[in-house]
């Protein structure tokens, strides 16, 4: 593995990893990057020794900011089970804000969640948090996730934003090549 990338720009991503959500996954990637940030998750230690909570409480520790999806909150399968690992994972996030407060390695914590409160059902305990929202689809989520990195971009303002725009046309050309990100 490389070198750790440093931790005042490392952005941990909390969200799903399947087929179905590559498409938002890629595009709060694309936006993180964009805003001068480097894009963290359990992904990047896949096949070490270690079990997955160790590497994400370890990765999430090594980033001053996490973004966490929480649009999935469905049961799934015969048995309609959900997936609780997005919530967990918040919960690490949540944990490490409150441990590390007057240390000068605070951690900054960001929940996305699709337009409307069905959240507040599941994790009634965000109740009076204001997350940031999107509709499902890749100009929304790089809307909310940008929106949530231009408050502590390491990036000039003018950059920022031409970064995003450049974020949007590369997104949109790999669409359109049939190029897969």
């Amino acid at each position: 593995m490389g070198a750790t990338p440093p931790y005042e720009r490392s952005v941990f991503i909390n969200c799903p990893y399947d087929p179905g959500f590559a498409d938002l996954f890629h595009a709060i990637v694309f936006t993180v990057i964009a805003f001068g940030f480097v894009p963290r998750s359990a992904r990047e230690s896949e096949g070490e020794a270690e079990t997955r909570i160790d590497r994400i409480s370890e990765t999430l520790a090594q980033c001053k900011y996490s973004i966490h999806d929480l649009s999935r909150f469905t049961g799934e399968g015969t048995g309609n089970l959900a997936c609780f690992n997005m919530p967990l994972e918040l919960g690490i996030a949540i944990a490490l804000r409150y441990e590390r407060k007057g240390t000068g390695r605070p951690h900054t914590w960001r929940v996305l969640v699709p337009r409307g409160y069905t959240y507040q059902h599941f994790v009634l305990d965000l109740a009076g948090f204001d997350p940031s929202m999107h509709d499902l689809t890749v100009p929304s989520v790089i809307g909310a996730v940008g929106s949530i990195c231009k408050k502590t971009s390491p990036v000039q303002y003018h950059r920022r934003a031409e970064s995003l725009r450049a974020s949007r046309i590369s997104w949109l050309k790999l669409r359109t090549s049939g190029m897969r990100p």
